[in-house]
């Protein structure tokens, strides 16, 4: 089945509807257009019971329907393979009381959808070994030296290579990558061989194109010695002409992000009728940045048989939402405490004015330089995160001119300035990257010691994805926020939300549009209440905001009262 963009589906009425069996044009050059209809794959499984499956191959290519020969042009789509995996025989002895005990220490929790029946979601795997994995996926591990599943990892992948749908949310730095990369490589391995002008048989949609650059670069190094998988990666900012090759010779794995994905769709560079397997990764940024539209464009447009997997770092009533839609009884995975500030990063939190912002950060990072060189240390990773592009600029010049190595990272930079800025940070010819959110989520780069926040964002939300940069995997890091008085209800979340992570808390702030919406209605509750206070003390509407802890500092009776210092009042 081609695609066919929105604004076309009804503009003729062609009988394929009543066609039974799908197909594929393989001339592109057709301008010939049909009603789009879902496409029912029956699944083919091969069952397999020891850690060496054969995976075999179902080509359906030369199915014919009996009503008349087809066109040498057309081509039958095989059906997807949904094999049925099996993990090792330990495993499978594992009783319920060790599966909870194992989910308990690797701080797992697991919740499979209760809309019928549900079977128990596969228990967690703490060994590569034990997964049952392709020789040649195994031979990689072993070559890039993963020796154990991280807690992501140990559940998300056995959901994964059992063909549930899966909902999966933790912490960023977690390894959620190769816990859908490794399954998607295992299942594409078990279709039959993608030929010319054949859609992608895995679709990975990314928010940015650096995370998709990620996961792609993560792809290729589990899928090493398959010298037969190929992938693409389809991202704006880059060659179209050469990802429209790409696609129509024919790929098993397509990494893109979603706007440009549509374009080849619409362009007729690829197709949606053979993929089994789609990933959604940081679904909550993409919804954010307003690739909603497109991802259901994708996702109602799928084959009927198909497995997705939607990994989020936050969950949002949104996300909930659009599981419920695409996942089919999916197994909900969290790992840690989700969207609260982690435990293993240390922040600091400054009392600053606007003007005294760039001053304050070099005094601190020549200051941070000057201890490395006297340790014989190389200065560390750091990220400076500023709210605006201009700004950005403005203050890697400033560090530069300061004898610093810095480098800006922001959307106004074309595609080939990011990669070049990333490269030099991540191989520590600089070490210093002032960046806007771009850089706040997906953005992995080992070894990022400090983050610092010049301008703080507006919703708690980012703050969390800024300050997840550092103290990843397990390591410690710093985070310093300036922060001015336009910050505090901002400020008060924040103290709030170290104050439940220091006394082991597991509640967490909500997130997402509509969380935001109702943050940005209680901020300005807030400030009305406070100009309120004011006007009834008589301290007028331009008065400081007063925490609460230091109002009974106010009576009726002093606050007239001359001289009062404001900073006495407001940290």
């Amino acid at each position: 089945m081609s695609y066919v963009p929105p604004h076309l589906r009804n503009a003729t009425s062609t009988s394929v509807a009543t066609a039974r069996t799908p197909s594929v044009t393989l001339d592109n050059n057709n301008n010939n257009h049909h009603h789009h209809h879902k496409l029912a794959f029956p699944s083919n499984t091969t069952t397999t019971t020891n850690c060496s499956p054969s995976l075999s191959f179902h080509n359906n290519a030369s199915r014919r329907s009996s009503a008349a020969p087809p066109s040498p042009r057309i081509l039958a789509t095989p059906d997807a393979v949904f094999p049925q995996w099996q993990p090792s025989e330990r495993v499978s002895r594992m009783t319920p009381e060790q599966i909870e005990e194992i989910r308990s220490r690797l701080n797992l929790d697991v919740a499979v959808a209760s809309d019928s029946p549900p079977a128990p979601a596969p228990a967690p795997i703490e060994s590569f070994t034990d997964m049952c994995l392709h020789p040649s996926i195994m031979k990689d591990i072993a070559y890039h030296e993963y020796t154990r599943p991280t807690s992501i990892q140990a559940q998300a992948m056995p959901i994964a290579l059992s063909g549930r749908d899966l909902l999966g949310c933790a912490e960023t730095g977690s390894g959620k990558t190769a816990a859908f990369t490794i399954p998607m490589i295992q299942h594409c391995l078990a279709q039959p061989p993608i030929r010319r002008n054949d859609g992608p048989l895995a679709l990975v949609l990314a928010p940015t194109r650096e995370l998709a650059q990620q996961i792609e670069k993560e792809v290729k190094a589990f899928s090493r010695s398959l010298e037969s998988l190929k992938t693409a990666i389809v991202v704006g900012g880059t060659n179209i002409e050469k990802q429209r090759f790409e696609l129509r010779a024919g790929v098993e794995i397509a990494v893109a992000t979603p706007g440009r994905f549509i374009d080849h769709l619409q362009q007729g560079n690829t197709s949606l009728s053979r993929i089994s397997f789609v990933v959604l990764d940081e679904a909550d940024r993409m919804l954010d940045m307003g690739f909603e539209p497109q991802i259901r464009e994708v996702m109602r447009n799928l084959p009927e048989k198909h497995q997705t997997l939607l990994f989020s770092a936050t969950m949002p009533v949104e996300i909930e939402e659009l599981s419920k839609e695409y996942l089919a009884n999916p197994v909900q995975v969290k790992v840690g405490k989700v969207s609260s500030p982690t435990t293993n990063v240390s922040q600091t939190l400054v009392k600053i004015s606007e003007n005294e912002k760039i001053d304050r950060l070099l005094d601190l990072l020549v200051e941070e330089a000057s201890q490395a060189e006297k340790c014989g240390h190389p200065f560390p990773l750091t990220i400076v995160f500023v709210e605006r592009k201009t700004r950005c600029d403005e203050v890697a010049e400033a560090l530069v001119a300061q004898g610093l190595s810095a480098v800006s990272l922001h959307g106004g930079r074309s595609q080939s300035e990011r990669e070049a800025a990333l490269h030099d940070f991540r191989s520590g010819t600089t070490n210093i990257l002032v960046a806007t959110d771009v850089a706040s989520r997906g953005l992995d780069v080992t070894g990022v010691s400090h983050v610092i926040n010049l301008d703080l964002p507006k919703t708690m939300e980012d703050y969390v994805h800024r300050i997840g940069r550092t103290g990843r995997a397990g390591s410690t890091g710093l985070a310093t926020s300036f922060y001015t008085d336009r910050d505090m209800f901002l400020m008060a979340n924040i103290r709030k939300a170290i104050a439940d992570a220091e006394s082991g808390n597991t509640l967490t702030f909500a997130t997402g549009k509509v969380a935001r919406r109702k943050e940005k209605e209680a901020a300005a509750a807030q400030k009305e209440a406070n100009i309120a206070l004011s006007k009834q003390l008589g301290l007028g509407a331009a008065s400081m905001n007063i925490e609460d802890k230091y109002k009974f500092m106010i009576t009726a009776t002093n606050t007239k009262r001359e001289g009062a210092a404001d900073s006495a009042w407001d940290d």
